[in-house]
């Protein structure tokens, strides 16, 4: 074998806005600095977490050379929709032995009042065993999340869980399927109740002062879209938890 012939792991993710990365070709010819930054998806800066040093305690599930982190989330969509427009075929392609693939739906799955994304409970699981059980058949080892919490509703102190059943679901699946699930929707509830509603509002999520980014003259309310801030604090739980997870996973 060629000496530069080195051996990648690939982890490829898979979901919705809260997860993509919304530089390079998200939107072709468009500058993600102009119109759309400082939106960041926790996926956007999940590569960092594999460096060299950090490879070592990968080990025994992983022992590659490298990890390259493959962000193929977009905004909007459901499992379904994922589904439909091939987004899952072109990961389904490209899976190797031994690569993972990282799951969160739900924002959009659950969302009744935007049918053309809507999936009801039974749809959920159903796509999430159809990810499972292809990335199993090339080899490759699935690992789902439940989705990230949304800053509200607050109360008495303590953010709670918007999401309902769409946050049980996938832990269901997981548990049935035997392949290791991530609590994001708790962990990242945990995470920002202990960082308070306030400091979570203005540094975690895309509430934005006027005239300070220049794809938002106007300023943003928004509690589901992350700052950069925000992603690197949601990519650390998954990181953390990844390393976890994949020393118990099943050969």
């Amino acid at each position: 074998m060629a000496k530069n012939n080195k051996k990648v792991t690939h982890i490829y993710l898979i979901g919705d806005s809260t997860m993509a990365d919304y530089t390079g070709d998200y939107e072709p010819g468009k500058d993600y600095m102009k119109v759309r930054y400082p939106i960041t998806g926790w996926g956007q800066v999940f590569q960092p977490y594999f460096t060299k040093d950090s490879l070592a305690s990968l080990k025994p599930a992983i022992t590659t050379d490298s990890v390259a982190v493959i962000d193929r989330a977009h905004g909007g969509r459901s499992t379904r929709t994922f589904f439909q427009e091939g987004r899952w075929r072109y990961v389904y392609d490209h899976l190797q032995p031994n690569d993972y693939v990282i799951m969160q739906f739900g924002h959009n799955d659950g969302s009744e009042k935007h049918t053309e994304r809507y999936v009801n409970i039974e749809g959920y699981k159903e796509f999430l065993r159809l990810f499972v059980t292809q990335t199993k058949q090339k080899g490759a080892h699935p690992i789902i999340l439940t989705p990230v919490a949304r800053n509200y509703p607050w109360k008495d102190g303590k953010l709670e869980n918007v999401h309902g059943e769409y946050a049980q679901a996938p832990i269901e699946i997981a548990k049935k399927m035997n392949v290791p699930y991530i609590d994001l929707n708790k962990l990242s509830m945990e995470y920002f109740t202990k960082k308070g509603q306030d400091f979570t509002t203005n540094h975690y999520f895309m509430n934005l002062p006027e005239n300070v980014y220049e794809a938002y003259p106007k300023g943003q309310k928004d509690n589901t879209h992350f700052q950069p801030e925000g992603a690197k604090a949601v990519a650390s739980i998954v990181y953390q938890e990844f390393k976890k997870v994949i020393k118990t996973q099943k050969k």
